[in-house]
């Protein structure tokens, strides 16, 4: 694997359903301190926090983090980067991984596996993650996002929608996978990404990655290598990671 990759974390704090939500404690320290800790634990050759704000500015830089600061209008995660690549004047081959600003737990090991994934496959535009699907009603959650691959670990599609399909019979365990949104890019991919037209697929099933899909990107896919606990996306996520870092805290 190719040691040489950037991490980029973008962060914004106009979640409708969590506001403020970078700056929500954790142990103490702010998400997305939480989340730069994670990424700098994984050996990356630099680790920026890309935001509009001010604050997470603030509180990124008190953690002696380093900040890209992007406009305010951007209509996505995906977006923010584009602009803050450029900013950093990486070159076209340098790999860049994105990591979510509410994924305080995700495994370091998962961060290396992605870029592996992507390394590995010279076609690739960009690459991700997957687990098991672990149950029949995670198969069926709209909130589970799932994958089904081709013969050589390349996403064929992604769905809110219960896939594939047992025709003629019931579910079964390890039948499905759960996408993992965790992205490595080419500095090159990205650069291109403002040029990719909006894909009705991306429009119907709300996923941005089917925009990539669409354009005839080449995504590789790789089993995560850990256990991945899920993102906070709602005031009870929040909750339940709180407990895990107080757990912590008082485990020392």
């Amino acid at each position: 694997m190719s040691e040489h990759f950037h991490v980029l974390i973008p962060a914004r704090l106009g979640s409708t359903r969590l506001p403020d939500k970078p700056l929500a404690d954790l142990g103490g320290r702010p998400m997305v301190v939480r989340v730069l800790e994670r990424a700098l634990s994984a050996g990356a050759a630099s680790v920026h926090v890309a935001t509009d704000s001010q604050r997470v500015a603030q509180a990124v830089l008190a953690a002696s983090g380093q900040v890209i600061m992007t406009r305010s209008d951007h209509a996505s995660g995906t977006d923010r980067l584009v602009e803050a690549v450029e900013s950093l004047g990486f070159d076209s081959d340098d790999v860049i991984v994105n990591l979510q600003g509410d994924e305080p737990l995700m495994p370091a090991s998962a961060i290396r596996r992605v870029v592996e994934v992507l390394t590995s496959d010279p076609a690739a535009n960009m690459a991700t993650l997957y687990e098991p699907v672990i149950s029949k009603a995670q198969w069926q959650d709209p909130n589970v996002v799932k994958l089904v691959l081709d013969a050589k670990s390349r996403a064929l599609y992604f769905s809110r929608a219960p896939i594939p399909w047992p025709r003629g019979s019931a579910y079964q365990s390890g039948d499905a996978l759960r996408h993992v949104g965790l992205y490595a890019y080419r500095v090159s991919a990205l650069r291109n990404w403002p040029e990719l037209p909006p894909s009705q697929l991306e429009r119907l099933e709300s996923l941005e990655q089917l925009r990539a899909l669409s354009a005839g990107w080449t995504v590789a896919c790789g089993a995560a290598p850990d256990p991945i606990p899920a993102g906070i996306d709602t005031a009870d996520d929040l909750e339940r990671i709180k407990k895990i870092y107080l757990q912590a805290m008082g485990e020392r």
